[in-house]
């Protein structure tokens, strides 16, 4: 599947779960520690306010604390679509997958920081989904092609506070119950 395939498919992924959040779902609990299901749509939205900054080549430094602050107020479902649609125009954008982006921990190609942003999407439609009892049954395609980037680099992630440490699933298990536990949660 090609990256941004993956990558739209991520966001409708977990766009879908946005959208079916109850008024009182909004401070249950997630698989991510201590983020309630309003913190976690919270860290997308930072994310994805910040991926037109850095696609168009500004450092961290540059964007500073702008979006260090709650991105949500009171409709964070809008707060979701107008981040997660400036963010989709910015990966769109001819050439942008071509350049270097800077992140927090250095220069990175922006196609590492796309598959970056594509697996927590993923990760996280499925947080979403299990908190707000939505289904949990994510993309086929978009499953195995984020198992295939993130199996070699798993090791690498380890120690790092990205993901908890893997757990165990059965050797036999589908696509998604071996990304699910692969990224530290239980299917």
């Amino acid at each position: 599947m090609d990256l941004m395939e993956a990558h739209g498919l991520a966001m409708t992924e977990f766009d879908r779960r946005v959208r079916a959040i109850g008024p009182e779902q909004w401070t249950l609990g997630t698989p991510c520690r201590e983020w309630s299901v309003r913190d976690l749509v919270g860290h997308l939205v930072y994310e994805q306010l910040w991926a037109p900054e850095l696609l168009a080549g500004c450092t961290p430094a540059q964007v500073g604390d702008r979006f260090d602050h709650d991105n949500l107020g009171s409709d964070p479902l809008l707060a979701w679509v107008l981040a997660a649609a400036a963010a989709r125009e910015a990966w769109l954008e001819p050439g942008a997958l071509d350049k270097p982006v800077q992140v927090s921990s250095g220069e990175i190609s922006a196609e590492e920081y796309a598959w970056q942003m594509t697996t927590d999407l993923t990760v996280h439609a499925w947080d979403l989904a299990r908190s707000i009892g939505a289904p949990e049954r994510l993309h086929p395609g978009l499953v195995e092609a984020v198992l295939a980037y993130v199996r070699p680099q798993i090791d690498d992630w380890q120690g790092t506070g990205m993901f908890e440490p893997p757990m165990p699933v059965a050797s036999d298990s589908d696509a998604q119950t071996r990304l699910i536990g692969l990224l530290g949660r239980k299917p």
